[in-house]
């Protein structure tokens, strides 16, 4: 299986599982046999995955990621060797941090809820092809991890603008839409992990939903003014 499809959301769950450590292997950079380079996407996923660990109070080593042919046994052998040491040296995931066991699964379960949003805001970053690896660790930086997580933003829609359309309704990923025919569409914000679908999909001639970041979201609308009357079809 190619590197490059080793995604973002798989190394944190292990993490948040109990696993001690993460390494990847991947072939060597500029010698990808599928010519879509994922070994770098690979790459650029893991530096940011250790940025993101870092940032919730873990030890950015028990993340690895090796480049080598399949011929280099001996060497695969060496590094998967040398980092089972290291682990075991850094300890249980977690514990020799200093955090305990439900502080670190609350902040696993707040990071992988955001992970849509994560590879949203950095896809241009994971894309990058830099060969120098003395630059690879200011590809992310920590005040650069620091302002993702506090620029999070809210998606709400607004029930004036709202026409009950679906659109949203029906592409959002985790059904975090609460709508209905002729009902003014609600945002449940706990459901929600902040892709920004629905902003996406609303036609512009509605442009009904928001992104809202630093602001607190309005509360929805009571159930009881959901309903949206049609032009024609008033009750006199």
């Amino acid at each position: 299986m190619c590197s490059g499809r080793v995604d973002l959301y798989f190394v944190l769950w292990s993490l948040y599982k109990g696993m001690d450590g993460v390494y990847l292997g991947g072939c060597r950079l500029d010698e990808c046999k599928y010519t879509t380079h994922g070994n770098y996407y690979a790459l650029n996923m893991v530096l940011l995955s250790k940025r993101i660990i870092e940032y919730i109070g873990l030890n950015p080593e028990r993340l690895r990621i090796e480049f080598m042919s399949s011929a280099e046994g001996g060497r695969f052998s060496d590094s998967v060797n040398d980092f089972i040491k290291k682990v075991r040296n850094l300890g249980p995931v977690g514990k020799s941090e200093g955090i305990n066991e439900k502080e670190l699964e609350n902040k696993f379960k707040y990071i992988l809820k955001l992970v849509p949003y994560i590879k949203i805001s950095k896809k241009d970053k994971l894309s990058l092809r830099i060969k120098d690896s003395e630059q690879w660790n200011n590809i992310f930086t920590r005040e650069e991890i620091e302002a993702l997580f506090k620029e999070i933003p809210s998606y709400y829609i607004d029930p004036e603008k709202c026409q009950a359309c679906m659109m949203c309704a029906r592409r959002c990923p985790v059904d975090a839409i609460l709508s209905g025919k002729n009902l003014i569409h609600i945002i449940d914000q706990e459901k929600c992990i902040k892709c920004g679908t629905c902003l996406e999909v609303c036609p512009p001639r509605f442009s009904a939903v928001t992104k809202l970041i630093g602001k607190v979201v309005p509360p929805p609308i009571p159930e009881e003014k959901r309903t949206i009357v049609r032009k024609g079809k008033e009750v006199s």
